[in-house]
């Protein structure tokens, strides 16, 4: 039986606070810990991708674990999820990554209200959340394609992974865009910097959701040879 919407939009809300608050608070205990740049991005990727992996296990039954507004997109343009339910969706990851943001603070004794100095602007940093979005939403479709039990890895993975090979750090997720904008801390971006990543990451889905559509579609039988003549 489908879960009513009301537990699956506190799914949402409540992965998307644990996950944020995981991104946020490890950058935190890093940046605190060493002043090796290096070893506080480790510091803060661990975290996150066993956080995914996780997350998606104990939530993914109940709302899918989109905790992810360009995810929730893609499966409404699938006709996967209905119109009305994906906006409550996406203001349900909103919400929840800004209370993830203040959680983050509150464990730090940080002052909860912030607004991030951090400058993320460019076309690398753009072009590094299109790369971000594009191949985690290829990771997802991929992986229900061909390895649904596998998603809560493979999208765990794939973040570990991606914190070190895009220029961005791989944001990949409005909701936590915006929540880490509210935060002047290691994980933070400046708000005016939001908007740009957002456009970015929104990109990225539609084109890994372009090309899933016809490299993951089911092959079509060959047609039968004629009987000769």
């Amino acid at each position: 039986m489908a879960t009513d919407l009301s537990r699956r939009l506190v799914a949402e809300a409540l992965g998307t606070a644990m996950l944020v608050a995981a991104v946020v608070g490890s950058g935190i205990m890093a940046d605190r810990l060493t002043n090796d740049v290096a070893l506080s991005l480790l510091g803060n990727t661990i975290p996150t991708g066993a956080m995914l992996v996780v997350l998606i296990t104990i939530l993914g039954p109940i709302s899918g674990a989109h905790f992810n507004p360009v995810v929730t997109l893609v499966f409404a343009l699938r006709r996967e999820i209905q119109t009305k339910a994906a906006i409550a969706y996406v203001i349900a990851q909103i919400t929840g990554g800004i209370a993830g943001t203040f959680l983050a603070h509150a464990m730090f004794d940080l002052p909860i209200l912030q607004i991030s100095q951090t400058v993320r602007a460019g076309s690398g940093q753009w072009i590094a959340e299109i790369a971000a979005a594009f191949g985690l939403v290829f990771t997802i479709l991929a992986g229900l394609r061909f390895r649904s039990d596998a998603i809560p890895w493979l999208v765990g993975l794939y973040i570990t992974s991606a914190y070190w090979f895009t220029a961005s750090t791989s944001f990949a997720n409005p909701a936590v865009a915006i929540a880490r904008a509210l935060s002047n801390t290691f994980a933070g971006i400046r708000p005016l910097d939001v908007p740009a990543f957002i456009v970015a990451e929104l990109l990225g889905a539609l084109l890994a959701m372009a090309l899933a559509g016809w490299l993951l579609s089911e092959p079509k039988p060959e047609p039968e040879m004629k009987a000769a003549q």
